[in-house]
């Protein structure tokens, strides 16, 4: 599970880029019943989504030149301009160089060798998501990858994580990763990977791509808000043996994102 005692290589943060920072807002907050608050014209338009209070993520303006909308997922990290440079030597590309966010802390953004994008954080006043692993809030992140091999060897050496193989949910072939923030048991396991053919990646063209997944309480109404709201689904409401109900969402702009209503614990 995702807790708030954020460690290196744990999900702390996420935010989404979009081409209309109000019209995403107004899109989640009518799926999810978020608030959603800018924090101002001198940070851009950034504008935190929280849940009950709690800070669940943030929406900012795509700041990439033909970037696709999308939830960038940040990790924990104790040093962002070590991480650079093990993401370069590791065949990773150095997207956002690490930079100060005020007082904040510090961070970076990245490509892996295959081509998913993701983040690190390094804490300083802020530490991240004030709420996670509760209906309205992230409960896991998800790398689709075109070399799981690569991807685990990758993340390995520059989060330290540990991963464990579960057959697919169901009759579904090959393998799912679960992953483990280093040193940690299992029941801190917050995210996981798999393998797919590029042409199965028709979101980003082929590249592999991270995602989050959002819990909520009825995934059924939640996917139908979404549809509601101008969005689309990838996959209808299914329930995953072990897992508990998902649907795979993709929102007015592109950007995709899991809801799940998790299984009660065995």
């Amino acid at each position: 599970m995702i807790t708030t005692d954020f460690v290196p290589g744990s999900p702390c943060w996420l935010d989404l880029g979009a081409p209309d920072v109000d019209a995403a807002a107004a899109f989640y907050t009518a799926v999810f019943g978020w608030e959603a608050k800018s924090y101002g014209e001198e940070a851009g338009g950034y504008t935190a989504l929280r849940n009950k209070g709690k800070v669940v993520g943030a929406i900012g303006p795509l700041t990439e030149e033909g970037a696709r909308s999308a939830w960038m997922i940040y990790y924990r990290t104790t040093d962002a301009d070590a991480a650079a440079e093990t993401v370069e030597r590791l065949g990773g590309t150095v997207r956002a160089a690490p930079m100060d966010a005020g007082e904040d802390g510090r961070m970076a953004q990245f490509s892996d060798p295959q081509g998913g994008q993701f983040a690190v954080w390094q804490a300083a006043a802020e530490p991240g998501l004030e709420a996670v692993d509760e209906p309205g809030s992230l409960c896991w992140t998800e790398l689709y990858t075109t070399d799981e091999a690569a991807a685990r060897e990758f993340y390995g050496t520059l989060f330290g994580w540990q991963t464990e193989a579960m057959p697919m949910p169901g009759d579904a072939p090959g393998t799912y990763w679960l992953i483990t923030p280093a040193g940690l048991p299992a029941d801190r396991m917050h995210g996981g990977l798999m393998q797919l053919p590029p042409e199965h990646l028709t979101l980003t063209k082929g590249r592999p791509y991270w995602h989050p997944v959002f819990a909520v309480d009825d995934t059924d109404a939640a996917a139908a808000r979404v549809k509601a709201n101008g969005g689309s689904l990838q996959m209808e409401p299914e329930d995953a043996p072990g897992v508990g109900r998902l649907a795979v969402c993709v929102d007015p702009n592109g950007a995709d994102f899991v809801l799940l209503k998790p299984s009660p614990p065995s």
